[in-house]
């Protein structure tokens, strides 16, 4: 197939375009710029452009097969009314401007895989969330629901659409791991708040396996893609010090963490606890189920 690709240059794009190129696709990239470009992995092509508005993008993006939607402005940051506004922006005007480009394909109806969150469910305690749950109503869901419906859009000129809705993405190249690895190698790591509250993360090869997946099988509408054993912060953080040998016994008041983050704080200190049933359902199989793995694996 040719792929079309937004966030090709990201921390999981940059994956997911080398995995794309050695299982035989051409690759095009959406770039911002052409310092962008040259961080892509040999053989990619980029195009250089702003997804958030209409321009000559979108004729590279119509006359590919498919298209995998990973744009979005980085949620780890303190949410400003300015920020929160850059974060809905970068991922529902750019959808729809994607969308708008697949329709004009010629040929077979188009693919398109685009990614959401986790964070569609808003925070819901220690309940069990499948595909089937209801979403929440916080900033972040609302986000997310616009999102997928600016997605979904595509099914009614005959595309197969496929939502997929990450966990907290765990590699060894940035995310999450990586802004908590300098602390937890001093060990100053901890719980954040209470620890209770549910972690659901995937290792990032199962999530670009995931992502093959949903483009190369028949699958469509929402899919969880997170590991099929979430675990609670404070179970993540004992892991993680466990593999580093470090101890994680600091941890971070709930306040401390409202104060540094805002509301992005209040994502972090409730989470969600999902479960990915359609992946596993349609037969995918995780390589890193278990978190201990997942991090024996990342930082050997």
């Amino acid at each position: 197939m040719q792929v079309f690709v937004t966030g090709g240059s990201g921390f999981v794009g940059t994956t997911l375009c080398a995995r794309l190129r050695q299982s035989g696709h051409a690759v095009t990239v959406l770039t911002r710029s052409e310092k962008g470009a040259a961080r892509l992995p040999a053989g990619v092509e980029a195009c250089v452009g702003d997804p958030t508005a209409p321009g000559d993008w979108q004729e590279a993006a119509a006359a590919c097969d498919a298209a995998v939607n990973l744009a979005g402005a980085n949620l780890f940051n303190r949410w400003s009314e300015e920020y929160k506004a850059l974060i809905r922006s970068s991922r529902v005007d750019t959808t729809r401007n994607l969308v708008a480009a697949l329709a004009r394909h010629q040929g077979e109806a188009p693919v398109l895989v685009s990614a959401s969150a986790v964070g569609y469910y808003g925070p819901r305690g220690d309940e069990e969330l499948s595909e089937q749950s209801p979403p929440g109503d916080d900033f972040l869901a609302k986000v997310c629901l616009e999102w997928e419906a600016e997605a979904r859009a595509a099914a009614k000129f005959g595309a197969r659409v496929a939502c997929t809705r990450f966990g907290i993405v765990l590699g060894d190249g940035g995310g999450a791991l990586g802004q908590m690895l300098p602390v937890f190698k001093l060990g100053l790591g901890g719980p954040l708040g209470s620890g209770r509250q549910w972690f659901s993360w995937i290792h990032q090869e199962d999530l670009v396996a995931a992502l093959l997946f949903c483009l190369e099988s028949q699958v469509s509408g929402a899919l969880n893609c997170c590991a099929p054993h979430p675990v609670r912060n404070r179970e993540f953080t004992r892991t993680l010090g466990r593999v580093l040998g470090r101890p994680a016994l600091l941890p971070a008041p709930g306040f401390a963490v409202r104060l540094a983050l805002g509301e992005m704080g209040s994502v972090v200190l409730t989470g969600q606890r999902v479960i990915p049933q359609a992946l596993t359902r349609a037969g995918f199989s995780f390589k890193f189920p278990e978190l201990e793995g997942a991090l024996r694996d990342l930082l050997a």
